[in-house]
């Protein structure tokens, strides 16, 4: 019999590929805010933790994690430089 496969497991394996990561957040930002930071803290999860994260980005743990939250809302250059830390950035295209 073969062994359940968790969800977050196979999540978190196709979020360390940016590529993959970069489909994911797209998606999500489609949903809504609330979706979308979800989905970016799936991301930094996947990537190394908020730790890493905040320190590649050259940003307060602390500060990156309230961002993230729930109830965060963070600020674009925050936002830009928490993405650039995982090798992505955000891009526009019209509708």
């Amino acid at each position: 019999m073969k062994a359940a496969v968790r969800f977050g497991n196979v999540l978190k394996h196709h979020l360390s590929d940016p590529e993959q990561a970069a489909k994911y957040l797209t998606e999500c930002y489609d949903e809504g805010p609330e979706v979308f930071l979800q989905a970016l803290r799936d991301v930094v999860d996947a990537q190394g933790r908020m730790s890493r994260t905040a320190k590649l980005a050259g940003l307060n743990r602390e500060r990156l994690y309230r961002q993230l939250s729930r109830r965060g809302n963070p600020r674009l250059a925050s936002l830009n430089a928490a993405l650039a830390s995982l090798g992505l950035k955000l891009q526009f295209a019209a509708g």
